[in-house]
């Protein structure tokens, strides 16, 4: 009879214990919403097409990705992962969606890029698919080219819809 006691005694304590610890919280306090940044809403995968100021089309859908730099002050990366015209970059964003970018480091290629007519438009392109997504543009000057050539950049953001893939 005693042992069936001890049995029930260890019983009930170890199932007062699993019952507190499971309704205890692991919140360490404070606010634990972490924040945005501030050109979260420009990030992003983007399919964009490059033409050359022929308008000979030179890449389709070529995979981009747009990100805020670690200094969260108006400045982003534009990154081709070697799909495009090998461009990866830092650029400054304006709260209305227009970028700008004057000799930056080109870290997939030789020298720098300059970067005009940059714009993020909301709503502003239609996807493979056929759902409305924001819209990318802007012409690229490649330092290493002294002729004047530029590259066009148009495009639209990714959904991650299987239909809208390329």
């Amino acid at each position: 009879m005693k042992k069936m006691n001890s049995i029930k005694k260890i019983l009930s304590i170890s199932l007062i214990l699993i019952l507190t610890l499971s309704l205890s919280s692991c919140d360490e306090g404070g606010n634990p919403d972490p924040g945005k940044t501030n050109t979260g809403q420009f990030a992003g995968d983007w399919f964009i097409s490059l033409t050359d100021t022929d308008g000979d089309v030179l890449v389709e859908h070529a995979l981009h990705s747009t990100y805020n730099t670690s200094a969260n002050d108006n400045t982003m990366w534009i990154d081709d992962h070697e799909n495009g015209y090998y461009i990866k970059c830092k650029y400054t964003i304006n709260n209305d969606g227009t970028f700008t970018a004057t000799d930056s480091e080109n870290i997939l290629d030789s020298g720098t890029v300059t970067i005009t007519e940059g714009k993020i438009e909301k709503n502003a392109a239609i996807s493979k698919g056929g759902h409305t997504v924001d819209k990318i543009s802007f012409r690229a000057h490649y330092s290493y080219d002294a002729s004047g050539y530029d590259i066009l950049y148009e495009g639209h953001k990714r959904t991650g819809f299987l239909e809208d893939e390329y």
